[in-house]
């Protein structure tokens, strides 16, 4: 694609036309290298970081059609899982789903490289069921990878990023380690851990940006320098053991579903070999041996200064907090079908590696286990996401993006949802469009971005379904009903894939149409169906919809009266019954959210001088100065802002547009 040309003072046109010459030679002025390599082309987007939030942005951007470099620190960890090797979870699942109905990869790779599939929380309602799939981590990594460098229109570079290039408040591009300079309309920052990223394990650390890749330091003084407010979080992992030396017999085995139930939406099925995961639990001396090692313990001697996920604890963390009890489960999770590499999922530290081996063969199952790679816990830099807009551009420089744990969130799937979203902005951005915002009635992906940019978080972020307010209408299942069309609009979804859709769409509409249409009578052959299918009978005519509202009742069982239901694909069947069944709580959900989308309709200009608005507290000014929310939605979410002082704003608003 491009030529590279040695810089030694005299740029070219194109990079006079791209106005990229004052920011060279403020390169130059902080230790010029007359071997500067500068490559003439100006991409339209680089994305710098290729983990799980990067592959998402950088194919997003090259897949509607727009020049695309992604840098990484090492080229063979592309989408490497530096944590447990599984994808989805809990609300996790759920942004999954939506990123594969919006046209992501995520859905797709686990699907055609997992070894274990369940779907969580079956016995509650449908709407906080959450799938989740163990990976083959390193099958997980090669076809992402593949993926990525066989796709049109992005180039890989493996490089550290030393510098963002800006000029008049504008990204103009990079400069990396080895003074090379790329030129780029836009640039996303996906670095995960890697901003000075600090690894302990016990009283020993260093500097890394995950165990074997260096830590990338100069970028964060970069962000520093041009302004950012960055904070410090921590993150922990697991020890890694020799699964040749467990004892699989006592462990309580974990089998998936059979048959596995896919991730993305244009899976047919999963034809992979299956294998179970198991249990096991720390005990009363698992946890004796930890207290033992905490004298040693960089979490509690202040070594570790980086704030770390409440909902995910180290194991020492959780003994020190909850004392009262006895045991905590451990997840024993294969990494993969062609290694022994064993992941305990439940018991990530940072103690010394002797108390780390004591620790894990106290565990039944665990008494003879080897350890190939010691637990450790990461610290690292992110920056503040209330300096983001919602599309997650940052608010100080233009056509600069964050994505992942650079805005304080933890988990593969959160970082994934942003970086999509943030593929797709920095081309709107590119073209001089309108960025895409998904509100938080809309998808997870609304919720988590919402979150960040409205309240900022001063913990690693994750999702959860409790988050949303209307769970009920974000369901997994339906997550293509709800942004695929979306995905079809920015060119991300193909026509195969989207006709497939169009088709589930139709027989769900004609299935409810159909539904409210056919009417039984009381007979006695009606009656005696209903009794065979396990419901009282009828005494007066019903439509086939009452009868589907009963809960014992399926769309397949409609069948008996009308032989269009018996030939449903199994995913319009669900679909179908699950509006009946829950019509009245939908309706309900529906009304709440029209009146919410008056509120996000409510735009609050961008330039708003908050302190010129009488009657508004000097904390509540400087919190929407800060902020400035988009709308007045977005300002009623910000914690501390009242409702007396949403009152002022809607008036404010009243008045402008009587005045215009």
């Amino acid at each position: 694609m491009y030529s590279a040309t040695l810089f030694t003072g005299n740029l070219g046109l194109d990079l006079a036309d791209f106005g990229v010459i004052k920011v060279l030679y403020a390169i130059k002025r902080r230790g010029y290298n007359k071997s500067m390599l500068v490559y003439p082309e100006v991409f339209d987007v680089i994305v710098v970081g290729a983990g799980h939030a990067g592959c998402e942005a950088a194919l997003a951007a090259a897949r509607m059609g727009h020049s695309t470099l992604l840098t990484t620190i090492n080229a063979d960890r592309i989408a490497h899982m530096s944590c447990n090797p599984a994808i989805g979870g809990l609300a996790k699942g759920h942004l999954v789903k939506e990123i594969d109905a919006l046209g992501g990869e995520m859905a797709k790779n686990i699907d055609a490289t997992g070894i274990q599939f369940r779907r969580l929380n079956t016995k509650k309602g449908p709407a906080v069921w959450s799938s989740r799939a163990q990976a083959d981590m390193e099958l997980y990594r090669q076809r992402m990878k593949q993926i990525i460098e066989r796709q049109p229109n992005l180039w890989v570079k493996q490089a550290v990023v030393d510098e963002i290039l800006v000029e008049n408040g504008k990204v103009k591009g990079i400069k990396t380690s080895i003074d090379e300079v790329y030129l780029g309309k836009t640039v996303i920052l996906t670095t995960g851990t890697f901003l000075r990223g600090l690894i302990h394990v016990g009283l020993k650390n260093f500097p890394s940006g995950r165990m074997g890749d260096p830590p990338s330091n100069s970028l964060s003084e970069c962000l520093k320098r041009l302004g950012f407010e960055i904070g410090r979080l921590k993150t922990g992992t697991c020890p890694r053991l020799d699964g040749r030396t467990i004892n699989y017999d006592v462990l309580e085995p974990q089998y998936g579903d059979n048959p596995p139930h896919p991730f993305s939406f244009s899976t047919e099925k999963i034809d992979r070999p299956q294998v179970p995961c198991y249990i096991t639990y720390t005990n009363e001396e698992t946890h004796e041996i930890i207290r033992s090692g905490l004298d040693r313990s960089p979490l509690f001697t202040g070594a570790i200064r980086g704030v770390g996920a409440r909902y995910c604890p180290s194991i020492e963390d959780k003994v020190v907090r909850f004392p009262e009890k006895p045991r905590h489960q451990i997840f024993i999770e294969p990494e993969g079908l062609n290694t022994t590499e064993i992941y305990p999922n439940g018991i990530p530290t940072s103690l010394p590696i002797d108390i780390q081996l004591k620790m894990v063969r106290s565990i039944k199952g665990l008494e003879k286990a080897e350890i190939i790679r010691p637990g450790y816990a990461i610290e690292y830099d992110y920056a503040n996401p209330i300096q983001l807009k919602p599309s997650l551009e940052t608010k100080l420089i233009k056509g600069l993006f964050f994505a992942g744990q650079i805005n304080g969130t933890s988990g593969y799937e959160e970082a994934a949802a942003q970086g999509i979203m943030a593929g797709i902005n920095a081309v709107k951005y590119v073209r001089g469009e309108e960025p895409v915002i998904l509100d938080r009635s809309q998808a997870y992906i609304g919720v988590l971005i919402d979150d960040l940019v409205t309240k900022g978080t001063n913990e690693p972020y994750r999702m959860f379904t409790s988050r949303a307010e209307y769970r009920l209408l974000l369901r997994e299942d339906n997550a293509d009903l709800r942004l695929m069309e979306i995905g079809y609009e920015l060119g991300l979804i193909n026509e195969e894939i989207y006709k497939k859709f169009l088709q589930k769409k139709k027989n769900i509409e004609d299935s409810l149409k159909r539904l409210e249409e056919i009417k039984i009578k009381p007979t006695a052959g009606i009656n005696d169906a209903l009794q065979k299918m396990g419901t009282a009978p009828i005494r007066n005519p019903v439509t086939l919809k009452d009868i589907l509202k009963r809960p014992e009742v399926d769309t397949y069982a409609l069948g008996v009266f009308d032989e269009y239901f018996q030939s449903l694909p199994q995913v319009v069947a669900k679909e179908v019954a699950f509006q009946v069944k829950y019509e009245g709580y939908i309706k309900h959900q529906q009304e709440q959210v029209a009146r919410f989308k008056k509120w996000e309709h409510a735009k609050l200009p961008a330039d708003l001088d908050y302190y010129s608005l009488p009657g508004l507290s000097n904390e509540i000014k400087e919190k929407l100065s800060k902020i400035r929310p988009a709308s007045l939605g977005q300002a009623a979410r910000i914690p501390g802002v009242t409702p007396a002082a949403i009152t002022i704003l809607q008036v404010y608003l009243h008045k402008q547009k009587k005045a215009a």
